[in-house]
């Protein structure tokens, strides 16, 4: 069997200039193609690599060589949406949004939770009615000092010294986290 030029690999010096040559056009045509940079990145180094790994390459005239690279990334992009399809991928933002979320969902947090909130009503309902009213038309409901003052009859002001009363006594009553 003899040596053919397809059957002799590329050298690692011309495989550097080739990147150095194609890769920013090839570049941007997987990013324009691609949902994330780093999608881009990863399929153009799937690209050079088959270009290392396929010695057909190194029988293509120089002056075609941009082309046989730009169809083997239209495949790996093509090859990229079918991979998406069978495993759908999560951005790492989501993971870590999900994983802070399912920490607060563990037994133990929700135990401590309910226990707090507990201790928070007990310590509301030994405030007198007319803070607790004040308190729950704030939070609760989520009024503003005007509309409060709307619902209990009094003036902003009145509701504003009020509710800073409640939660000063509230804030005594309270047990410290």
């Amino acid at each position: 069997m003899n040596a053919a030029s397809s059957d002799v690999p590329l050298e690692p010096a011309s495989v550097g200039s080739l990147y150095q040559q194609h890769a920013p056009v090839l570049f941007a045509y997987l990013r324009r193609h691609t949902r994330s940079w780093e999608d881009a990145e990863d399929l153009l180094l799937e690209v050079f690599l088959a270009a290392l790994e396929n010695n057909q390459l190194y029988a293509v005239p120089e002056a075609n060589r941009l082309l046989w690279l730009q169809r083997v990334a239209q495949r790996k992009v093509a090859d990229h949406y079918r991979r998406a399809l069978r495993r759908p991928v999560i951005p790492i933002e989501q993971v870590e949004t999900t994983l802070l979320e399912d920490e607060e969902l563990v037994p133990e947090q929700i135990a401590l939770r309910r226990e707090a909130l507990t201790d928070l009503r007990l310590a509301v309902e030994g405030l007198p009615a007319q803070y607790q009213e004040v308190l729950r038309l704030r939070f609760v409901h989520g009024l503003r000092g005007q509309e409060i003052g709307v619902v209990l009859g009094k003036q902003e002001g009145a509701v504003r010294v009020l509710l800073s009363r409640a939660l000063k006594l509230l804030r005594a009553r309270y047990p410290k986290q």
